[in-house]
């Protein structure tokens, strides 16, 4: 075997090698080629050797779903992220903290629900969950920082089935997983579930873990899956238009709300941020990879998709699965496979063809314009008007603009800098423009001062 996924393979040996991880499942999934599967070592069911079709836990990647749950319900009016949980569910503590800050984990609330689960093994069902929320601890002040937290995310999927007026697994696979077509994504345990280990530090001895159910917590952590689920998951997270181009589960403008970083996980590194129910981890120039990670007693799990960054075919997902709850290995490897992909077969590149001239309105506003003594460059491409500053890198994305339904000459900043902004043009008795003001400051096709004067009148 040679190219690309020679290169894939040997990293997911080596990963299942080094943290000895009883049995490793990896897929990857882009736009543009089929999806790209590997499995190496043993299941542990003597029912279902390993292959392509086992199912691990993927423990926290379930909180990905059950935000789109939240975001579904906000689209379709039932409920607004700036509302107090108290407006939708009876608790008897805690009702303030927002639906927002529950979604990034900044509500302050502690990271496990009431009692010692991880020791009795038995979580409590939804009722209890909430009915307990006054012995749980508030342990910071709403939107002090960063604190992550199970109860949090475990409240609002009870929240959300709350609405939906059914059990959060009933909703999440008719909303989510029947639409996208996720069928080996369950939230009961499925019989060709692995077997997940503790392995010895010091030797090589594995230990099976017992399994557990989360009940209530179950929004939080609960799920099964195959690696080529999860990877087509983590594509639909990084790039919804391609997994999902009916928006038939959210609207892509609705998953980029979901990834604009509310807070940073650690405040002196800055290397991961948290959006709205998704971990953000930037990786390199202009690239970011989008998902999250995952652990139950035996299992470990990464679910991320690539956004931006050179050769990235759009639609690229990656998922790592393993059978050992201590190989950090598991957790690395799906950001080193995405790096893999981009390197060792990155997309097409496109050739450029000629187009439609931009509409006569607005080819007088083309070109090179001045703001704040700064050179701006205003043009069109994709059918729409864009601008950038003159000493932006070549990577950088451009401010679109649309113009506004019955003002063809005030135009909304849709997407880059300034966005939400308007853009006013101003015209001569010609027709042409001659002076435009964007976030309310002057452009002009010279440079000039705040009142008004030209650069060149400057004292001799």
């Amino acid at each position: 075997m040679s190219g690309p996924t020679a290169r894939y393979e040997r990293a997911a040996r080596r990963a299942q090698a080094d943290g000895r991880i009883p049995a490793l499942t990896v897929a990857l999934h882009r736009a543009d080629r089929e999806p790209w599967t590997f499995t190496v070592g043993e299941s542990g069911n003597p029912e279902h050797p390993l292959g392509p079709d086992s199912r691990f836990r993927i423990g926290s990647v379930t909180k990905t779903f059950t935000a789109v749950l939240v975001m579904q319900a906000r689209d379709d009016g039932l409920l607004d992220l700036d509302e107090p949980v108290s407006r939708h569910l009876e608790v008897p503590a805690h009702g303030d903290a927002t639906i927002r800050r529950l979604l990034s984990h900044t509500a302050g609330y502690q990271r496990e629900p009431y009692g010692d689960v991880w020791d009795t093994l038995t979580a409590p069902d939804a009722a209890r969950l909430l009915a307990e929320l006054d012995r749980a601890e508030r342990v910071l002040p709403a939107a002090r920082r960063f604190h992550y937290s199970n109860l949090g995310l475990a409240v609002l999927g009870q929240l959300v089935a709350r609405l939906r007026g059914g059990t959060w697994a009933e909703v999440l696979t008719e909303r989510v997983l029947t639409p996208l077509g996720l069928d080996a994504t369950t939230a009961a345990r499925p019989a060709e579930a692995v077997v997940g280990y503790l392995v010895d530090a010091y030797s090589d001895a594995a230990r099976p873990e017992p399994p557990i159910d989360m009940g209530g917590v179950a929004p939080a952590a609960q799920l099964w899956s195959t690696a080529g689920d999860m990877a087509r998951w983590a594509a639909f997270l990084a790039d919804p238009r391609s997994v999902d181009p009916g928006a038939r589960v959210l609207a892509p403008a609705t998953v980029d709300e979901m990834r604009w970083p509310l807070t940073t996980t650690d405040e002196s590194l800055w290397a991961a941020g948290f959006g709205l129910g998704l971990i953000l981890c930037p990786d390199g120039r202009r690239a970011v990879h989008v998902g999250h990670d995952g652990a139950m007693p035996g299992f470990l799990a990464g679910v991320y998709g690539r956004r931006g960054g050179e050769g990235n075919p759009g639609g690229l997902g990656c998922a790592v699965l393993g059978s050992s709850g201590t190989a950090g290995q598991t957790n690395e490897l799906v950001h080193e496979l995405l790096r893999l992909t981009v390197e060792a077969d990155p997309a097409e590149i496109r050739p450029w063809r000629p187009a439609a001239p931009a509409p006569a309105p607005y080819r007088s506003a083309l070109g090179r314009w001045w703001s704040e003594g700064s050179e701006f460059v205003f043009a069109w491409h994709d059918g729409q008007l864009q601008a950038r500053a003159a000493e932006a890198p070549a990577d950088r994305p451009p401010a679109i603009f649309r113009p506004l339904p019955d003002r063809a000459d005030t135009l909304r900043t849709v997407s880059g800098r300034e966005a939400g902004e308007l853009l006013r043009l101003t015209r001569d008795e010609r027709g042409a423009v001659v002076r435009m003001h964007w976030a309310t400051y002057r452009f002009t096709r010279v440079q000039e001062g705040f009142d008004g004067g030209p650069a060149s009148d400057g004292p001799s």
